[in-house]
């Protein structure tokens, strides 16, 4: 399919600090801007920068960031499932999975995930896919948000609800291996029947279960 993207922009100003959220941003706008040294969720901010920008040349990628004047604090990337994951085996072409969200440690506090959620879910185009993310408790950050597993997902599923994206069940064995794992999604307005039953039987490998 075709990946229409339009550009969308909110300021938000807190605490004397204002920040721009905005996206899908290109290749060249994601590379020229600094990376903070608090974004070390997935790999040291040098390294993660540089395999975000091979990410941002992937057609169906949408990297929405936060920043501080020229400084990226959070993103937010939607893309293709990984091909390890059984979410890749689906037979359609319009599903993304939400592949990471990430706010700066030096940045907490200020409301960045939300909003980076939100606007990754103003562009039309989104009502054309199925939106997934798959969360687990061991990717959570519970020593430095002090937060128990419990009120950790309780925080996750408020973000993951600014953006549209409601709990759905699965039989998927990652998932199902922890109580606090979840399935969520958003499945846009203009999504085909076809395409929704294709979705449900991934999430429901095990016929005895649908």
């Amino acid at each position: 399919m075709k990946h229409k993207k339009t550009f969308h922009s909110i300021e938000l100003e807190k605490n004397g600090r204002k920040f721009v959220i905005e996206g899908p941003v290109s290749k060249e706008t994601f590379a020229s801007c600094e990376f903070d040294s608090g974004l070390v969720a997935f790999r040291p901010p040098e390294q993660q920068h540089k395999a975000l920008i091979k990410v941002a040349e992937l057609p169906e990628s949408r990297i929405i960031i936060a920043r501080e004047e020229n400084k990226i604090v959070g993103y937010a990337i939607l893309l293709y499932p990984d091909e390890l994951e059984r979410w890749s085996e689906v037979n359609i072409d319009n599903l993304l999975e939400l592949g990471a969200i990430e706010v700066s440690a030096n940045y907490r506090g200020f409301k960045l995930a939300k909003n980076l959620l939100k606007v990754s879910m103003m562009d039309d185009a989104v009502e054309d896919y199925i939106i997934i993310t798959t969360e687990y408790y061991w990717h959570w950050d519970l020593r430095g948000t002090g937060l128990s597993i419990w009120e950790y997902r309780d925080v996750m599923a408020k973000v993951m609800e600014s953006g549209g994206l409601e709990w759905y069940a699965t039989d998927d064995p990652e998932i199902c291996s922890h109580p606090a794992n979840c399935l969520m999604a958003r499945i846009g307005k203009r999504v085909s029947p076809e395409a929704i039953h294709e979705f449900n039987r991934v999430r429901f490998k095990h016929k005895y279960m649908l």
